[in-house]
């Protein structure tokens, strides 16, 4: 991390997902680092082969769930994941053996976290774990705000209810009330897009992703200077301006390795 002599500079991720090597990178140059969440790796869409998902099963099983999924065919998707499991030998629960393997991508990547980072959860992340690894130079918020060189940053965390039932998704009246906590901000920061059709469409998964309309309103309403976010891998629109706010999806950090950067 640098001084802040020459302004403030802060390097955003989105959508880890396993990717430590480069997050030990991504505060090269910043001031502060901060992370929208999804940092756990269940299944590489991209390569079938990575993944909590393959390790267990297998890429050719985990390459026949993407199709599921990717076909909109949930109920049977579900149906071919729970047979996986009463398969697997052992007698540890599903929970149990998640939770583990979960453990061992969070030690790795909490440890990368450089000094300070502002983090918040991503649809794909479980909670209750972070306190545990969450270190002294790790900020943990999640419909809370916080100064990062003088301008004032909001934080929500988690998604809304899918049909891929992931594991931190809240319910619509809860999620709003998280935004509505943090009041006025200069930077609105969460892990889902606003309820924009050109900013929740992914372009190669040809579908909607779920977006807040209580962000929207927020940005509507309150007007912060940006709204940052990730969750749509490849987005239509990966930035575009509504109402006198700047909306940007950061990127796909699993993919790049590169973090979006942001000066004043």
């Amino acid at each position: 991390m640098r001084g802040s002599k020459r302004g403030t500079r802060v390097h955003v991720v989105s959508d880890v997902h396993g990717n430590t090597e480069a997050l030990a990178r991504a505060g090269e140059g910043a001031d502060a680092l901060v992370c929208l969440g999804d940092l756990v790796l269940f299944l590489d869409y991209a390569d079938h082969s990575r993944g909590i998902f393959p390790d267990l099963f297998g890429a050719e099983n985990a390459h026949r769930i993407v199709a599921l999924r990717t076909e909109r065919r949930f109920a049977e998707a579900r149906e071919f994941g729970r047979d996986l499991w009463a398969a697997l030998p052992g007698d540890k629960a599903r929970e149990q053996v998640i939770e583990e393997a979960v453990r061992r991508q969070y030690a790795e990547m909490f440890a990368a976290f450089p000094t300070p980072t502002y983090a918040t959860y991503g649809n794909v992340d479980i909670p209750t774990l972070w306190p545990e690894y969450a270190g002294t130079g790790t900020t943990v918020l999640d419909g809370e705000r916080v100064e990062i060189g003088g301008r004032v940053f909001g934080f929500v965390g988690g998604g809304l209810p899918t049909p891929m039932r992931t594991p931190y998704e809240v319910d619509v009246e809860e999620y709003a009330a998280k935004v509505e906590a943090l009041g006025e901000v200069d930077v609105l920061c969460s892990h889902i897009p606003p309820e924009v059709p050109e900013l929740c469409y992914d372009t190669v998964a040809r579908r909607f992703e779920r977006g807040s309309a209580a962000l929207l309103q927020a940005i509507l309403r309150t007007r912060p200077k940006y709204a940052l976010f990730g969750h749509v891998h490849q987005p239509l629109a990966q930035r575009m301006r509504v109402g006198g706010t700047e909306c940007v999806n950061v990127g796909h950090f699993a993919a790049t390795g590169r973090p979006w950067a942001l000066e004043w």
